[in-house]
């Protein structure tokens, strides 16, 4: 039996912001630019009630909560507490799939006789989580990676959610069609339209009647509303792109203007790409406009792959060329992506997931993790999927 944990730091960066300022605690806190052109990064949960959330922009965040506290972004302090909270993760089992700075799958799968059972070794993470950086987080535990994550958002913050292995169907099917992966607010309204709110009417479809309907999202949603997902852990996961983008003060119009903010974008993803020993074989071009927050991407194959910023700004001007820069814009960015290790001859293939032995990597760790935390895991109570 598969059982497959998603960890979730709470609030992430407000949280480490209430942690290191006590007087915080309890207040509504949002983390991001502060000037108009600002966008909410993340926000506590006491600024979530009053309808607050990321990618807010920041004028719309004070006018739904006027009285939040808002606190820059400190990404150097939450990297750093980030590589804690994985080190603390990479602990508890070598399958460690880190989707960002404060969340990752664990593949927890015959690890029960070191630990015991799911809700047991769920503790025992977020206890030490706490131990460590006084952080609270959530986690999820299922069968598999899907139900891992929905698991965890069900009851956050500072929560334990299991869906019953062998019931997951019947757990899941209340749920509402929003919580399926790929599920926004427009894909919303087709499913309405065909009578589709919750996981067990989608379940209940035919494949074929799905797919005539809704395109190539229909097999997606109908595996995921039957909980079935057989992807791995991914342990090793290569980056596909470095980008770097700014959102202006003011908005700037004209070739010569943006050419400017695009010279520094690519200043510093060449400085990036030459840090990490990597080179770009394309480039991509981003622009937002004031009006009506339109978002215009292009991009290109490069001549040759490259880790210079001239060679990336030369692909960027070729794009710029196709794009209108006459309309007021308020965000410049760009990206390289197609990447390869510098000095590597042949194409990387970006999606080939590495083979790997994974019970024999378990049993290469076990001793270890059983000297620094067998002493951790104590029976409990904790809050389950049970509703």
């Amino acid at each position: 039996m598969r059982v497959i944990f998603h960890v979730d730091m709470d609030a992430f960066y407000a949280s480490i912001e209430q942690r290191d300022h006590p007087d915080l605690r309890g207040l509504p806190v949002i983390v991001g630019g502060d000037g108009k052109r600002g966008v909410v990064s993340t926000c506590s949960y006491e600024a979530r009630t009053f309808g607050v959330h990321s990618a807010l922009p920041m004028v719309q965040a004070m006018r739904l909560c006027p009285q939040a506290i808002v606190m820059p972004v400190r990404m150097r302090v939450y990297s750093e507490v980030s590589a804690q909270i994985m080190e603390i993760l990479g602990s508890f089992s070598p399958l460690i799939e880190p989707l960002s700075l404060d969340e990752a799958f664990l593949d927890m799968s015959g690890t029960q006789q070191l630990f015991g059972e799911p809700l047991q070794i769920a503790r025992a993470i977020k206890d030490e989580v706490l131990r460590v950086t006084q952080l609270p987080c959530s986690v999820g535990i299922a069968a598999n990676k899907f139900l891992a994550k929905l698991a965890s958002d069900l009851e956050k913050p500072d929560a334990i959610t299991l869906i019953p292995f062998g019931r997951e169907r019947e757990f899941i099917a209340p749920l509402s069609v929003r919580k399926l992966w790929g599920v926004g607010p427009k894909a919303e309204a087709r499913f309405r339209d065909l009578g589709l709110r919750t996981f067990g009417q989608v379940a209940a479809c035919e494949l074929d009647w799905l797919e005539e309907r809704l395109g190539s999202i229909g097999a997606h949603v109908y595996h995921l509303a039957r909980a079935e997902d057989d992807r791995e852990v991914v342990t090793q996961r290569e980056r596909k792109s470095v980008g770097s983008e700014r959102t202006l003060s003011e908005d700037i119009r004209g070739y010569d203007q943006v050419e400017r903010v695009m010279w520094q974008q690519c200043e510093r993803v060449g400085r990036h790409l030459r840090g990490k020993g990597l080179v770009a074989r394309s480039v991509r071009v981003k622009i937002r406009y004031s009006r009506n927050f339109q978002l215009m991407t292009r991009d290109a194959a490069l001549p040759l792959p490259t880790d210079d910023s001239a060679g990336l700004m030369s692909g960027a001007r070729q794009l710029m060329a196709k794009i209108d820069l006459q309309t007021p814009i308020r965000l410049v960015g760009v990206a390289a992506f197609q990447l390869d290790q510098a000095g590597c001859g042949g194409q990387a293939d970006l999606f080939l997931q590495p083979k790997r032995d994974k019970h024999s990597k378990v049993e290469h760790t076990m001793d270890a993790i059983r000297d620094k935390f067998g002493n951790m895991i104590q029976r409990g109570s904790t809050k389950t999927g049970q509703r």
